[in-house]
């Protein structure tokens, strides 16, 4: 199972117009050789590298597993939007906090490059959730993954 971008490559920077710098719309996302038992798909952006821990942009379970693609600006067929880290059902872009580089060195903070990652599950059951947050979400997941794809993307601001 693969989960690819027409805009942008796995551990290459996301196009500013995905972004809360842009139109802030979630990009268009491909799904390639989905296990033909999966029941369901999840898809979960999150950034690990946020200053106060792993901060969740997107939630979409329950997507259908005959998708082959999610388009610029949509949620997928089926797929229920959970409540991310900023409080919405729906996508938030890339927003890493702007920190002058100095400021970052002292604080002995990495560059401001944020890798956002694209999470791909396929399951063997349809999940009967209602309005999950991510740890219960995965805690559901357990025992039913059947595959796993990633995508990273890259941004800095």
């Amino acid at each position: 199972m693969k989960i690819i971008s027409s805009v942008f490559e796995n551990n290459s920077k996301i196009p500013s117009k995905y972004t809360c710098d842009g139109e802030n719309i979630n990009p268009p996302l491909s799904f390639l050789e989905i296990p033909t038992n999966a029941k369901s798909l999840v898809l979960i952006m999150d950034d690990p590298d946020a200053p106060g821990g792993t901060w969740i942009h997107w939630i979409v379970f329950n997507i259908d597993p005959n998708t082959v693609e999610i388009a610029e600006n949509s949620v997928p067929k089926g797929g229920i939007e959970a409540t991310t880290s900023f409080g919405k059902k729906s996508y938030g872009g890339p927003c890493p906090p702007v920190r002058h580089r100095y400021a970052q060195a002292l604080a002995g903070e990495p560059s401001g490059t944020h890798r956002y990652f694209f999470k791909l599950y396929s399951l063997d059951v349809v999940l009967n959730l209602n309005n999950p947050g991510k740890e219960t979400l995965e805690k559901e997941m357990q025992g039913h993954i059947i595959d796993k794809s990633e995508l990273i993307g890259l941004y800095s601001r």
